[in-house]
């Protein structure tokens, strides 16, 4: 990009630390949100950026800012409206929004993510005000290259581009156009945990249309109006996405987000080997959750070979935790067809079977027809969840099915009955679906239970003991997981490295008492991504899909972009670049 057309420019000195450059005036300065730095400009640079008289005459620092900030936050009723009010200041000063984040991680990580962000979501196209992102049309698929390319960033300015098709957005399902907002929050997320720079990112949603009714007939829905397209058309269209993509930013990692079960796997598997991508749904959740696994086997003195594994929810998220798993029991020695028999998966139809209609992802794990022959069963043909664990004797209950209550007290107790420290694991989102609470699930295994939920849940008292409950979030890893590959410059996104990622965030867990959580707290979370980086840079390097880093900690530490006011100088449009190192540039 030509240094005459930037309005502002990012770039690191050459002692380390990070200066702006800014070329516009005026008001214009203070309508971006990356130059945005409000009261907290010098008086001196305020007259040089034009500024004189547009903001209060007293100076303010980030921190007097960021108190500001949250008391105004404190006094919002819910979390809603907490959402819009980060929301609002992401748009209006971006440094302050991320560095407010950082400060109040746990508390906030559920208020600008999962799960308040669903709500968020519903309300798009009434509550549109600043676009972010690119929206790419399947009604224009001329248009790709020009939309991506309108973001004015060269092909060394991306590192991350965040992608969905909106139809499984979290719990809520086809969202539309709308779903771009999971594509803005899960980047904001990569920001606050790992230190992404928000300059070095791109959010994009493909509007494929929508089969939500609600939508369609909603005169202010903002996206195509049409039934969602599937087929050869669908599959054309993602594809020039990818390769345009590619093309334009060739170094960027490709973040597959919410993409329907029919296709989230397929393309996964598609360009997997292609192109630098990831999926958080299938391999973000199964790192997560391996991790909960892991840690809560090393907890109760097991091996994980030796387990026996049930999967509530046999979907995108469900066979993709089955096969990490399945990869973790092989590097411990055991053949494939070994470890697909240690797992018990169920779909709507009950336990999957040899025989039964299902997806290709799932075949692997298809239990033999005739197995449930000498099973007394609830209904006749049809193996139960009930049925499953009463017969099976899980050690380990994994819960991916937006059922809620479906890990009924007589399951909970029989599984109980039979394993001194049963690893249960109701995961489905929002807390409306799921599958049991922590608190009965305590109280049914009187306390022996080891526990992690997908969406979060206050300490449980039990019997004079606190029970700090897991987070199964996939924030824990996919921040990591991304720096790792951005740090090294990773081709590919390998299951060694998401592997290599579930061993990190397990090995950070220490599991000497019945109420100690099988995973890092939410406010660990860059602790956490740093950790999970070095793993994944290592695993990249012995995979061959990266050199390996000469000093892993610090090269890992120097790429987290710290969210803090850099040093300004004002330019005019034709200065000259004085940094080494990269640049990022608007």
């Amino acid at each position: 990009m030509s240094d005459i057309t930037r309005q502002f420019r990012y770039r690191t000195d050459e002692n380390g630390k990070e200066v702006v450059e800014i070329a516009i005036r005026g008001k214009q300065v203070l309508d971006r949100p990356m130059t945005n730095f409000s009261t907290a400009y010098s008086l001196e640079t305020r007259q040089a950026l034009g500024l004189t008289g547009l903001l209060p005459p007293a100076v303010t620092t980030l921190p007097i800012q960021l108190k500001r900030l949250y008391t105004q936050l404190q006094r919002l009723p819910n979390d809603l409206d907490k959402h819009v009010f980060l929301m609002q200041l992401h748009d209006r000063n971006e440094i302050a929004f991320h560095a407010l984040v950082a400060e109040h991680l746990d508390e906030l990580m559920p208020i600008i993510y999962t799960p308040t962000i669903g709500e968020a979501i519903t309300q798009f196209s009434s509550w549109f005000t600043v676009p972010r992102g690119v929206f790419l049309s399947i009604d224009e698929p001329d248009q790709i290259e020009a939309a991506m390319s309108s973001t004015n960033q060269g092909p060394d300015d991306i590192d991350l581009v965040v992608v969905t098709d909106s139809e499984g957005i979290l719990g809520i399902g086809d969202q539309g156009v709308g779903g771009v907002r999971i594509t803005i929050g899960k980047l904001a997320v990569y920001t606050a945990a790992a230190g992404i720079h928000p300059l070095r990112v791109l959010p994009v949603v493909l509007d494929v249309g929508t089969d939500n009714l609600e939508l369609l007939n909603d005169p202010g829905y903002l996206g195509v109006r049409h039934a969602r397209v599937r087929g050869e058309r669908y599959d054309e269209f993602v594809d020039q996405f990818v390769k345009t993509t590619h093309k334009l930013f060739p170094k960027a990692m490709l973040h597959w987000e919410d993409f329907g079960a029919s296709n989230a796997h397929a393309l996964l598997n598609r360009y997997r080997d292609e192109v630098c991508s990831f999926n958080d749904d299938i391999q973000g959740t199964a790192a997560i959750v391996v991790a909960a696994v892991l840690a809560g086997i090393k907890g109760s003195g097991q091996r994980l070979k030796n387990q026996r594994i049930v999967v509530h929810g046999a979907g995108t998220a469900g066979i993709g935790i089955v096969d990490l798993l399945k990869d973790v029991m092989m590097q411990q020695g055991l053949s494939e067809e070994e470890a697909n028999a240690r797992f018990y998966c169920l779909g709507s139809r009950g336990l999957i079977r040899e025989g039964m209609k299902m997806r290709d992802f799932q075949e692997p794990y298809a239990r033999p027809a005739d197995e449930i022959e000498d099973w007394d069963l609830t209904e006749p043909g049809r193996a139960t969840l009930k049925d499953v664990v009463s017969n099976v004797h899980p050690t380990i209950l994994i819960g991916t099915s937006g059922r809620p209550g479906s890990f009924t007290e007589d399951i909970v107790r029989e599984m109980a009955a039979h394993v001194d420290r049963p690893i249960i694991l109701p995961l489905s989102n929002p807390t409306t679906l799921h599958e049991a609470v922590p608190s009965d699930l305590i109280q049914w295994t009187d306390g022996r239970a080891m526990i992690a939920t997908g969406s979060p849940f206050k300490p449980v008292q039990h019997n004079g003991a606190e029970f700090r409950i897991a987070q199964a979030n996939n924030a824990l890893v996919f921040p990591g997981i991304g720096l790792g590959v951005i740090a090294c410059r990773a081709s590919r996104v390998t299951d060694h490295m998401i592997a290599a990622a579930a061993q990190a965030v397990a090995d950070m867990t220490e599991i000497n008492a019945a109420g100690d959580a099988l995973l890092p707290s939410m406010d660990a979370m860059r602790t956490v991504s740093a950790t999970v980086a070095v793993a994944v840079a290592k695993a990249a390097a012995d995979e061959g899909v990266a050199e390996p880093l000469e000093n892993p900690l610090q090269d890992i530490w120097a790429q987290m972009w710290q969210p803090v006011y850099p040093r300004v100088e004002a330019v005019t449009n034709q200065y000259t670049p004085k940094g080494k190192n990269k640049d990022t540039a608007k």
